[in-house]
């Protein structure tokens, strides 16, 4: 059975959405098959949106009645908070996530796009994410839009998490197509 296909539109956060897009973005990441490990610290950063949204760029995708289906924060540079060791010239995404009872449906990758379009406008040179092996879908995404590996800058955040680096060259690339 197909899903059924849903509209909506992408946007930052508002304050009153922030409690709920923490919410929404925990049980996304607790829907994963394999869990990452520290699960129950890491819960504590993907709730805290408001704190996120103070530093960050959160957006979000919304139905047009206001319905809440994901978001993601984009992170603008090597100064900002979430950076993950950014270098120059580099944008990156953090904390993606779809309401599990609408993923597959194109909204991870809108809310990707949209950060590849930000990155662009604010004139970097490429956009780096990292996820880990317990997110197939998240890398089969990713993969399918053009990032491609750089292990160079893999990293463990703690001990028995290893994330692996993707990377999107914005130097030598045409907007992503639907």
């Amino acid at each position: 059975m197909s899903k059924r296909p849903v509209t909506f539109t992408i946007r930052p956060v508002r304050p009153e959405e922030c409690e709920s897009l923490g919410e929404l973005t925990v049980a996304a990441y607790h829907a994963l098959e394999d869990a990452m490990h520290h699960q129950d610290g890491y819960d504590r950063q993907l709730r805290d949106v408001a704190r996120r949204a103070t530093t960050s760029c959160v957006l979000v995708a919304v139905t047009p009645t206001g319905e809440l289906l994901g978001g993601v924060t984009f992170v603008s540079g090597p100064d900002d908070p979430y950076s993950e060791e950014l270098r120059e010239g580099e944008a990156g995404i953090r904390m993606l996530a779809v309401d599990p009872a609408h993923q597959g449906r194109g909204i991870g990758r809108a809310l990707t796009e949209a950060c590849l379009d930000r990155a662009r406008a604010d004139g970097r040179s490429r956009l780096v994410l990292h996820t880990g092996d317990w997110m197939p879908a998240a890398i089969r995404l990713y993969e399918g839009i053009g990032f491609h590996r750089d292990p160079s800058i893999d990293f463990v955040p703690a001990p028995g998490i290893d994330l692996i680096a993707y990377a999107f060259d914005l130097s030598a690339a045409t907007p992503p197509t639907a």
